[in-house]
């Protein structure tokens, strides 16, 4: 499908948004590119992404977007070492909650909370990371009082790094046939401040009701978990990496399991695709971004947006990436 696309702010690089409706207005939380210097390569040591900025937008399409300016800077995190990379607010109470990735001061990527009393911050950290985080993509899910978050990234992400939560000496993936690395989901504590369970599988499966494999890179997850629901329906979707894809799996509950259903965007310029679907004023959007404005060099990235489209059985109309 094609559709019109919008960028949303033309004069920065921002990428990986999380959106969200607070109180009727939509606010974009998304990581912030900078160059820093270093040659591109697997583990994402050219991103130099040290701060967040918070947006909003009246009419998504056509509204002028507010720059709340920055939020949350890594000077700001006793704790960090480099590399703030997605994240994702929650609201509870009246107190909004930034989940973010930082790598501490070994290089490890952990997750960390920071705390306002207001959707476009400034948001204050807590001293420490969430004890047994790891990896990257934090996206937070609400339902019926209960948070959930899912995360996980592989390769920079480093979530091949670990197996039943626990890190390994040295990184592993599966052989060709095996079960590909799963994304994880864990359930927050009451007060959103630690996990309050061990961290748990998704498991993608194909439509014979086998997990999908490590070799199918055009259909297994690499990173970029989001979740939403559509007539009851939990749709899991997810960013395939090296294969430029965005996809998507639904299941009956939060935990999966997920059946792969297809793709919600071909490739956009740039290798990283990154997004959020949220329903707003009566219509469904995908945020994203690609690399297009800054000439396709994949560590530059602007956000977009374009509307997001069911068929009758609640498939997702694939988007195409590319503009032609």
């Amino acid at each position: 499908m094609k559709t019109k696309k919008r960028y949303l702010v033309p004069n920065d690089y921002m990428a990986d948004p999380s959106v969200h409706v607070f109180d009727g207005k939509l606010y974009i939380y998304p990581s912030h590119d900078w160059e820093s210097g270093i040659a591109e390569n697997d583990n994402g040591d050219h991103f130099n992404m040290k701060d967040y900025h918070v947006f909003s937008v009246d009419d998504v399409m056509e509204g002028e977007v507010t720059d709340y300016g920055v939020v949350l800077d890594t000077d700001d995190i006793p704790w960090a070492g480099r590399q703030l990379w997605d994240c994702d607010v929650a609201c509870k109470e009246g107190k909004y909650y930034m989940y973010f990735p930082l790598k501490d001061k070994n290089d490890i990527f952990r997750m960390g909370v920071a705390i306002s009393d207001s959707p476009t911050g400034p948001f204050k950290p807590q001293p420490d990371p969430i004890r047994g985080s790891y990896s990257i993509d934090p996206a937070v899910f609400e339902e019926d009082g209960s948070y959930y978050i899912y995360f996980g990234g592989l390769w920079g992400g480093q979530l091949q790094r670990y197996c039943d939560n626990k890190a390994l000496e040295c990184a592993t993936f599966p052989a060709d046939g095996e079960p590909a690395i799963p994304a994880r989901i864990v359930k927050l504590t009451d007060d959103m401040l630690q996990f309050a369970e061990e961290p748990k599988p998704i498991m993608i499966l194909d439509e014979n009701g086998m997990p999908i494999t490590a070799d199918d890179t055009e259909r297994r997850f690499f990173e970029a978990s989001w979740m939403h629901k559509y007539n009851g329906k939990y749709y899991f979707s997810y960013s395939t990496g090296d294969t430029h894809n965005l996809c998507y799996a639904t299941g009956d509950n939060p935990y999966g399991p997920f059946t792969y259903q297809g793709k919600i965007m071909t490739p956009v310029v740039g290798w990283t695709t990154h997004h959020s679907i949220i329903e707003y004023k009566g219509k469904w959007y995908l945020f994203h971004h690609d690399s297009a404005p800054s000439g396709g060099r994949t560590w530059l990235r602007s956000l977009k947006v374009c509307e997001l489209e069911y068929d009758k059985e609640g498939h997702i109309i694939t988007i195409e990436g590319l503009d032609k």
